[in-house]
């Protein structure tokens, strides 16, 4: 209530189904454990696919500081000796991030790619709303969001 106010959760707003499906997304494919085990299986199984997810990295690599910074720890991360049960959580979480930045940058409009970048990316994340000291085009967002009729 705080960020959004009451506006954020009335029936007419996207808030309000985000808020009400939000339960769903944390269980939609099973617990982050079992998340984490299946891509550790892919990647054992078919060792071509760390290679394949890091070529789709680089396909954005050289568009935005953060970004080159989160494909190297990418593949830091899944180096032979780095991949274990105990690590999966950090490198799935790591993967996640650095393949939205690398999408973002390649598709979407640069305020919307830079922002998730400074944001997720940078040298200080502020997961939560707000807690960032990055320098983003809110303006041009909001506009993007909000198109006029």
């Amino acid at each position: 209530m705080e960020i959004h106010g009451g506006g954020g959760y009335v029936e007419d707003g996207t808030m309000a189904r985000l808020f009400r499906q939000s339960p769903l997304n944390s269980i939609w494919e099973g617990s982050g454990n079992v998340i984490c085990l299946d891509v550790l299986r892919v990647m054992t199984r078919e060792p071509d696919c760390v290679a394949a997810f890091i070529d789709e990295l680089d396909l954005a690599r050289g568009e935005n500081i953060a970004l080159d910074r989160a494909i190297d720890d990418v593949k830091t991360c899944l180096r032979p000796s780095r991949i274990n049960e105990a690590a999966m959580r950090h490198v799935v979480e790591v993967m996640a991030l650095a393949l939205q930045g690398s999408i973002l940058v390649r598709h979407a409009p640069s305020a919307v790619a830079d922002a998730f970048c400074a944001i997720n990316l940078g040298d200080h994340p502020g997961f939560a709303y707000g807690a960032t000291e990055a320098n983003i085009d809110t303006d041009a967002i909001l506009a993007r969001a909000n198109p006029q009729i």
